[in-house]
């Protein structure tokens, strides 16, 4: 009988174990989904960073364009005309 009484005992202990180990696995499964969370927004507010930046310079590369243009009308078309007449050249080939 007192056999009996010590593994019911040790069967309650492990369940407690089981308990907390469950309890703490709960625990910590909550604070990754914080983490991966907090993660997402971050790579989100970089990647809108990355995209505002990426725009002004391009706003920036596409008015300098336009003023070269401007300025230096003839050399534009003389550039123009060379690089589609390479580019022409090679499709050939």
């Amino acid at each position: 009988m007192a056999d009996l009484k010590t593994a019911s005992a040790q069967s309650a202990a492990a369940r407690a174990q089981a308990e907390v180990a469950a309890d703490d696995l709960a625990a910590q499964v909550a604070a990754l989904r914080e983490d991966l969370a907090r993660l997402s927004d971050s790579v989100v507010a970089l990647g809108q960073g990355a995209k505002t930046a990426v725009a002004e310079e391009a706003s920036m590369m596409t008015e300098k364009v336009r003023e070269k243009v401007r300025d230096e009308p003839i050399f534009t078309l003389a550039v123009t005309a060379g690089i589609a007449y390479v580019l022409g050249l090679l499709s050939r080939r």
